[in-house]
């Protein structure tokens, strides 16, 4: 008896709903109240609505009811409240690739497509989509903060001066993405981005010349509609690649000009595009 009250404390403490809402918890994988507390009662609902499960707002109060350990009912009505903004917003028409994680939805919320003109900004911008290279970018966007520590706030000057020692301690970090190749071009890269500064000014002022200094307004319907890359990500990549940065594939560069807003690739359902539309307008 006792091993079998051991065992069901490491798999955490079971759900318990109604055998209708158990079952749906249980079909996306959330099995026990730790699990739910991973995703909290928002975060399941959308999970649930996502796999086309018939979900209302009472299950997102009984899933906070839940966490809380209390019933539904006690529920303060400022809670219910909250929880329905916060539904609300999380239901609001966005790009398809951004609706399967928090971390992607804020992303894409809150600085995908808006235009970047702080050189620190573009330069991180630029290190993080080489490093994203064979990868997908919510594996770069959770290693983000261990980018900021390791590459010092991305200040290029500071990476500009990294030596052996530097190299290493990278290498060695397993925050990061650990390739010879690509840290080793995030060195060169920013000697090459002090260089366009020295040039242009700033590389702002260099940038966004490939674009006319205005984003693009693309409208596009469909995420099988946008480009992988376009003639302006073709100029680009070949003018980074004269002055010596790597990893600045025409693919990687319109991957960066999508980032930083460069393109507007919102699609045109996406609530985002719209008002990415009217700031421009503004």
């Amino acid at each position: 008896m006792a091993t079998r009250k051991k065992v069901a404390q490491a798999r955490g403490e079971p759900l318990d709903l109604g055998p209708i809402s158990t079952g749906w918890l249980h079909a996306v994988g959330i099995s026990t109240k730790q699990e739910l507390a991973q995703c909290g009662a928002v975060g399941a609902y959308l999970i649930l609505k996502g796999q086309g499960f018939n979900v209302t707002l009472n299950l997102v109060y009984g899933l906070e009811a839940v966490l809380r350990g209390c019933r539904a009912s006690h529920l303060p009505a400022e809670l219910k409240q909250l929880l329905r903004e916060q539904v609300a917003d999380c239901l609001k028409p966005r790009c398809e690739w951004s609706l399967n994680d928090p971390l992607y939805r804020r992303y894409h919320d809150e600085e995908w497509g808006v235009p970047v003109h702080d050189d620190i900004r573009l330069f991180e911008f630029l290190i993080l989509e080489g490093a994203q290279a064979g990868l997908s970018w919510l594996t770069i966007l959770r290693k983000r903060e261990a980018y900021r520590e390791s590459f010092r706030g991305f200040d290029p000057a500071r990476v500009a001066r990294f030596g052996a020692n530097d190299v290493v301690r990278l290498l060695n970090n397993p925050g990061i993405v650990r390739n010879r190749l690509k840290v080793a071009s995030s060195i060169s890269n920013a000697q090459a981005f002090l260089a366009v500064q020295e040039e242009f000014g700033s590389f702002d002022a260099y940038l966004w010349r490939f674009v006319d200094g205005s984003p693009r307004q693309n409208r596009f319907d469909t995420m099988r509609a946008v480009p992988a890359k376009t003639t302006q990500s073709d100029a680009l990549s070949k003018d980074l690649q004269r002055r010596g940065f790597r990893f600045v594939g025409s693919t990687i560069c319109y991957a960066f000009m999508q980032a930083v807003g460069m393109v507007n690739d919102h699609l045109l359902h996406c609530y985002r595009h719209r008002e990415l539309l009217r700031q421009r307008a503004g």
